[in-house]
């Protein structure tokens, strides 16, 4: 029987393979994708009061949902989309599901330089910021003024400075508090840019650097991005590809034959498919060259105790 305080916002057993770039996993045992920070608020204190975990979730892409689905409340936040830019001094405040290509877009018609590498990034700017997403070089934490984050457990609103996050390659505070069980949500984001410049020209950045993406990665089948972080100076990537695992099936998972650092689902592939072939990279990077590849991709639900550590 369900809890007579249920929201409307908040529907159970609800399934999310279609809410994750993969295409894979189970059901949620409750699902919210609020459209604003009232509605945020509402179900966030419902989740506290039912005594259940709140997993918050992104643009899903770069998330494993088991195929057991997942306990709790699970909370896209796609929808709580919205920004505001200033061309006169370059700050940008904008909301936790404001997806990437879109505000890279936004920022280079109001001439804010800095931002057009997210273009290539499918994900939203509260993924970013809990994973210090990065590309071409860049990465948020240089572009990130303040967080505002909503703490479940409480309701309370806190806003901490960018030397606050404890940022790292790939690496945030946000990700210390989810391991610990205590994940905090990003509201929204205040973001500083270059404010000036010629807006065509940002575009066409932004053009190539698409250009760019669309021939070195596996754009044309569901993925989960770049699953194994970079062992720095040494790129994953091509460990993997030295080793010959391109092309390796489990199921109808793969590792990509474009980019080796991607796992693609090339028709009905499980998450235990996918799982399968993080592991075996793991284990033949680790047997070849004694480096533990770390993963990108955070899981979701319950998983064996071989699967990779949710991160991210």
């Amino acid at each position: 029987m369900l809890p007579v305080s249920l929201p409307a916002t908040v529907l159970p057993n609800q399934p999310l393979a279609g809410l994750t770039s993969w295409k894979v996993g189970g059901a949620a045992e409750y699902l919210a994708q609020p459209g604003s920070v009232v509605q945020l608020a509402a179900v966030v204190q419902w989740a506290a009061a039912m005594g259940l975990t709140v997993h918050p979730m992104g643009a899903g892409s770069n998330l494993l949902v088991s195929d057991e689905g997942v306990q709790g409340l699970s909370l896209g936040l796609r929808r709580l989309q919205g920004a505001q830019l200033d061309p006169a001094t370059g700050l940008i405040e904008c909301y936790a599901g404001e997806p990437l290509p879109t505000l890279a877009r936004k920022a280079a018609r109001a001439g804010l330089q800095g931002l057009e590498w997210l273009a290539g990034i499918p994900g939203t700017v509260g993924g970013a910021v809990s994973m210090n997403a990065g590309c071409q070089g860049s990465c948020l934490a240089e572009r990130l003024v303040d967080v505002e984050l909503l703490d479940p457990g409480t309701g309370r609103t806190w806003r901490l400075k960018k030397q606050d996050m404890a940022f790292g390659y790939r690496h945030s505070l946000l990700q210390e508090m989810a391991a610990a069980r205590t994940p905090w949500i990003v509201v929204s984001v205040r973001l500083r840019t270059n404010p000036g410049h010629h807006p065509q020209r940002l575009l066409e950045t932004i053009k190539a650097n698409l250009s760019q993406r669309n021939r070195t990665q596996p754009c044309n089948l569901p993925s989960g991005g770049s699953v194994f972080r970079n062992p720095l100076p040494m790129r994953a990537g091509r460990l993997i590809d030295v080793l010959g695992l391109k092309g390796q099936r489990r199921g109808d998972a793969e590792i990509s034959t474009v980019h080796a650092n991607f796992i693609v689902n090339r028709g009905r592939a499980k998450a235990r498919h996918i799982q399968a072939l993080i592991r075996l990279v793991q284990d033949s990077v680790r047997r070849e060259n004694n480096i533990t590849l770390q993963t990108e991709i955070k899981c979701l639900g319950r998983f064996d105790q071989s699967s990779p550590s949710p991160v991210g």
